[in-house]
């Protein structure tokens, strides 16, 4: 296998980083237009959506979607609006924080969740899962995890300045 073009400025390590990023880059835009085209959602739409019909019984804060998708809370914040305009997801008021506020998937978001999902599987599969062999799969199922459990273990996003 041929070894990753590194800046000379970097590390040679640091191949697995463009690497990362290239991949990401490309399964990220072939999800995007399937999202947009079978049910005009952005991806972090999406991640939302999924997020949250995980448990469908149990609002999530605000802080926990945001820290779950690795998203600003600000931003979070807006893409919530526009989902809840739409019907999609439901606010509440948190009974833990009077000034917080929870979020739940509505009937109507589910039903636009079911009708992407398979569109987006096929996808990833095609840009992802099919590249890979069963044990190929395993291994870097296994490294990422590692990867993000290494970088969950720093303080949260939401309490850094």
């Amino acid at each position: 296998m041929a070894q990753r073009s590194v800046p000379q400025a970097l590390p040679s390590e640091f191949g697995v980083y463009f690497a990362l990023l290239e991949v990401g880059a490309l399964v990220q835009q072939g999800v995007q237009g399937q999202l947009r085209t079978d049910g005009g959602l952005s991806f972090v739409q999406f991640q939302i959506l999924a997020v949250l019909a995980e448990r469908p019984e149990t609002p999530l804060s605000m802080t926990d979607i945001a820290d779950r998708i690795v998203h600003s809370r600000s931003g979070l914040t807006y893409q919530i609006a526009n989902l809840a305009t739409a019907g999609l997801v439901a606010r509440v008021p948190s009974p833990d924080d009077e000034r917080g506020v929870n979020v739940s998937l509505t009937p109507v978001g589910a039903s636009l969740l079911a009708r992407v999902l398979p569109g987006h599987v096929s996808v990833v599969h095609d840009v992802l899962i099919a590249a890979l062999g069963d044990e190929d799969r395993a291994e870097l199922t296994r490294l990422l995890t590692n990867v993000a459990a290494h970088v969950r273990s720093q303080p949260s996003r939401s309490t850094r300045r």
